[in-house]
C-alpha cells in the first residue's frame, strides 16, 4: 500500500500545468509531503481554468502539458491522487460525444421526449452522463483505469458521486477494475454515516467544521444570538432559513428538473419535498428492492406526502424513474439552497457557514470531536482530512480570526456598535454584519478583492442583488461602506488582539487535522499564512519562492514567529508521522491534558495536544520530548 503521509492539493491550469508542477516536488518533499492531490486532468474545454467541464475523458489534458508531461510530473518522487469527474461532462460540440446526436443519446442523461438534459447543479453547460451504463463507464474511465494499472497515479477522488443513479454501484465497479483507493466528494451532515461504500472516505469537511468548532466558545452563542437579533432584527433560527431558502431554488432555479420529474409523475407538493430533507440524498435503489434504514428515517423525518412516502419505499411498483430524478436532485436543492443561498444570509457567526457545516451548530464539545475521530479511526482510516478546499467559503485563517471573536464576545459587541454609530450603517443590517466580519477575518485586502468578494456575496444571497438580475447600485453602495470600514478597522488595537486568538486556533486546528486519525491534506499554499475568502480568491498565483525560502531557512535554524509558524509546525509534525508511521497507522485515545485542552494519543508513542481555548494551559507527561515548543501546542515523542 502506498504511503499515505499527507496530500497537498494543487489547482491545475494552463498558465500552472504538469511541468510547473514538477517544478514544486522538492519543496514539497522536503515539507513532508507523499502525495500530490491533482485536480481534474483530462481533456476540459479550451480555456479551462479548473478542468470540471471535461470534452474528452480518453486523453490527458493538452492543456495543461499531455500526457508525457503528466508521467514526468507522476514519476518525479511523490504518489499522485487525481480528481475525476464521473457525474458530467461539458455539454457543448467541442465535445465529441456531445456533438454527434447518437452518442449524446447514449452518454448523456437526455430526455428524449424533449431535448431537457439533466443539468450539474444548475449549470447547462454540464450535462450529466450515464454511468450506470457499463460501457459509457468504460469509455469514459479507460484512461484512468490505465493509469492506475500502470501505477502511475495512486489513488482518485471521485467528484460528486451523489449525482449518479447508484453511487454504491459505481464506487464497487471502480473497485472490480483496480482502482483500489478512491474518495468520495460526498457532503455528510452532521450525525450522517457514509455509506458502506469501497472508498477510503471522504474528501473531509466533517473534519474541516468539527475542528473549528471545537476551538469555538459555546458559551459565548447567547451573547452572539443576541447582537445578532438586536443588530438586524431577525429572529429566524439558521433551520428555518435553509427551509425557505431550499424551497426558493428548487422552485426558481430547478424548474426544468420539475418540470422532467412532473412527466414522470405528478406529486403534491413536490418543491417543499425536494426542499425538506435533511441530507444530500438517498439511496433507494428500485432494481434490489431494498430500502436501508437510514433511508427509511430520512424520508420519515423528510416533509413528503403519503402517496410520495409509499412510492419512494418502493410500495407502489411501475416509478423507478421517478425514484431515481427525485433523489438525484434532492442533492443539488440542498447545495444551492444552503451553501450558494442560506449561507449568505445568516451572519451570526460567519466562520461557521462553511461547506458541510451547520451554522445553527454554534461550537462542539471535546468528548464530541474524540467521538468523530474513533469512528473514522475504525471505519476510514485513510479518510481525507482537510481545514481548506477549492470550494470553501473562507481560508482557515480567516475563520480562526472570526471564531475568535467569541473569546472576546462583549468586546465584539461593543466594537460592533461602534463601527456602525461611526459609519453610518448600512439598510441591510445583515450585510452590515457580514462586513465587519470579512474585514476582521481578512485584513488587509485590497479594494479590488473586497469589491469582488461582497459582489459574490451579495448575488448568491438572492436578497438584494442576483446572478441574472443584479442590483449594481446596491452592490456599490455595500462595496463603498466596507472599503471606509475597511480604513476605520484596520487601525482599531481590538484586530490585533482578534489575530493573536486566530493564529492560535488556526495552528491548533492545523496540529489536529496533521495528526488525527486520516490523511492530512493540505491546500496549495496555506502553509503560510492565507487570507483568503471564497473562489476565485482562493485561486490566487502563490509566491513559491517565498515558501522554498521559508522552509530552508528553518532548516538552517531560524527562529519561529507569527510570519513562519505553519509552515514549521507542518514540516516539523508531518516529519514525526514520516519516523513513527505506526503509531499514526494504529490508535486514537483521548488523554486529559487540561481544561481546554484537546490531547490524545495515537499508537502508543505520539501525544499531541492543542489548546482550543486562548488561555488554557497544556499539561504534559514526564519522559516526552515536545518536537514543536510552542505555546498551546505539543507533538511530543518519547524523550
Amino acid at each position: 500500500m502506498p504511503d499515505f503521509r499527507a496530500t497537498y492539493r494543487l489547482q491545475l491550469t494552463p498558465e500552472f500545468g504538469f511541468r510547473r508542477a514538477r517544478e514544486l516536488v522538492p519543496y514539497l518533499r522536503d515539507l513532508g509531503i507523499s502525495h500530490l492531490y491533482l485536480s481534474p486532468s483530462l481533456q476540459a474545454r479550451a480555456g479551462s481554468q479548473h478542468g470540471y467541464d471535461v470534452v474528452d475523458p480518453r486523453h490527458i489534458s493538452e492543456a495543461l502539458g499531455g500526457e508525457d508531461e503528466f508521467r514526468k510530473l507522476a514519476g518525479a518522487g511523490l504518489g499522485v491522487i487525481l480528481d475525476i469527474v464521473p457525474n458530467h461532462m461539458a455539454a457543448v460540440d467541442e465535445n465529441p460525444f456531445w456533438r454527434e446526436l447518437a452518442l449524446r443519446q447514449m452518454f448523456f442523461d437526455v430526455d428524449l421526449r424533449t431535448g431537457f438534459h439533466r443539468r450539474f447543479f444548475d449549470v447547462g453547460e454540464l450535462g450529466g452522463v450515464k454511468q450506470e451504463d457499463w460501457e459509457v463507464f468504460w469509455a469514459t474511465h479507460a484512461k484512468v483505469i490505465e493509469l492506475v494499472r500502470e501505477g502511475v497515479v495512486d489513488g482518485v477522488r471521485v467528484d460528486h458521486p451523489d449525482g449518479l443513479v447508484d453511487p454504491a454501484e459505481y464506487f464497487e465497479r471502480l473497485a472490480e477494475t483496480g482502482v483500489e483507493h478512491v474518495w468520495a466528494e460526498k457532503i455528510l451532515e452532521p450525525g450522517e454515516e457514509l455509506r458502506d461504500w469501497p472508498v477510503e472516505g471522504t474528501t473531509g469537511y466533517e473534519f474541516l467544521n468539527d475542528a473549528l468548532a471545537v476551538c469555538v466558545n459555546r458559551e459565548a452563542e447567547s451573547k452572539f444570538t443576541e447582537l445578532y437579533e438586536e443588530f438586524t432584527g431577525d429572529t429566524r433560527r439558521f433551520e428555518d432559513l435553509v427551509a425557505l431558502s431550499k424551497l426558493e431554488v428548487a422552485v426558481n432555479i430547478f424548474e426544468p428538473e420539475l418540470r422532467r420529474l412532473y412527466q414522470e409523475l405528478e406529486v403534491e407538493n413536490l418543491p417543499l419535498a425536494l426542499a425538506s430533507f435533511h441530507v444530500y440524498r438517498t439511496y433507494i435503489q428500485p432494481s434490489t428492492g431494498v430500502v436501508e434504514e437510514a433511508d427509511r428515517d430520512e424520508i420519515g423525518r423528510a416533509s413528503v406526502s403519503e402517496g410520495l412516502r409509499r412510492i419512494l419505499f418502493l410500495q407502489e411498483p411501475g416509478h423507478e424513474e421517478f425514484i431515481v430524478r427525485f433523489q438525484q436532485l434532492t442533492g443539488p436543492v440542498m447545495a444551492k439552497g444552503v451553501e450558494d443561498t442560506a449561507f449568505y444570509r445568516y451572519f451570526r457567526l460567519a466562520a461557521l457557514n462553511e461547506v458541510g457545516g451547520n451554522p445553527g451548530r454554534f461550537g462542539i464539545g471535546v468528548d464530541r470531536f474524540h467521538e468523530a475521530n474513533a469512528k473514522r479511526a475504525a471505519r476510514f482510516p485513510l479518510h481525507l482530512l482537510t481545514t481548506y478546499t477549492h470550494d470553501t467559503k473562507r481560508s482557515p485563517d480567516v475563520r480562526s480570526r472570526i471564531a475568535a471573536l467569541t473569546w472576546v464576545p462583549d468586546e465584539w459587541a461593543e466594537r460592533v456598535h461602534a463601527w456602525r454609530n461611526e459609519l453610518g450603517g448600512l439598510e441591510d443590517a445583515r450585510e452590515e454584519l457580514l462586513v465587519y466580519q470579512t474585514l476582521v477575518g481578512a485584513l488587509p485586502v485590497t479594494r479590488e478583492r473586497l469589491d469582488l468578494y461582497l459582489q459574490k456575496a451579495l448575488r448568491e444571497g438572492k436578497v438584494n442583488s442576483n446572478w441574472l438580475s443584479p442590483d449594481e447600485e446596491h452592490e456599490r453602495s455595500v462595496q463603498e461602506y466596507a472599503w471606509r470600514a475597511t480604513q476605520l478597522i484596520a487601525r482599531d488595537p481590538f484586530l490585533e488582539r482578534v489575530r493573536t486568538i486566530g493564529r492560535q486556533l488556526s495552528l491548533a486546528q492545523l496540529v489536529l487535522k496533521l495528526t488525527a486519525p486520516g490523511v492530512p491534506d493540505l491546500y496549495r499554499g496555506d502553509e503560510l499564512e492565507d487570507l483568503s475568502l471564497v473562489d476565485p480568491d482562493n485561486r490566487r498565483d502563490v509566491d513559491w519562492d517565498a515558501r522554498r525560502r521559508v522552509l530552508h531557512a528553518l532548516q538552517e535554524g531560524a527562529a519561529v514567529d507569527d510570519y513562519n509558524a505553519k509552515l514549521y509546525v507542518t514540516w516539523k509534525t508531518l516529519g514525526v508521522r514520516a519516523q513513527h508511521p505506526d503509531a499514526f497507522a494504529g490508535s486514537y485515545t483521548p488523554v486529559d491534558a487540561g481544561d481546554g485542552v484537546c490531547a490524545f494519543m495515537r499508537g502508543d508513542r505520539v501525544l499531541v495536544a492543542a489548546r482550543d481555548r486562548p488561555d488554557a494551559r497544556v499539561r504534559l507527561p514526564e519522559g516526552r520530548r515536545d518536537v514543536l515548543g510552542i505555546p498551546g501546542l505539543a507533538v511530543c515523542v518519547p524523550a
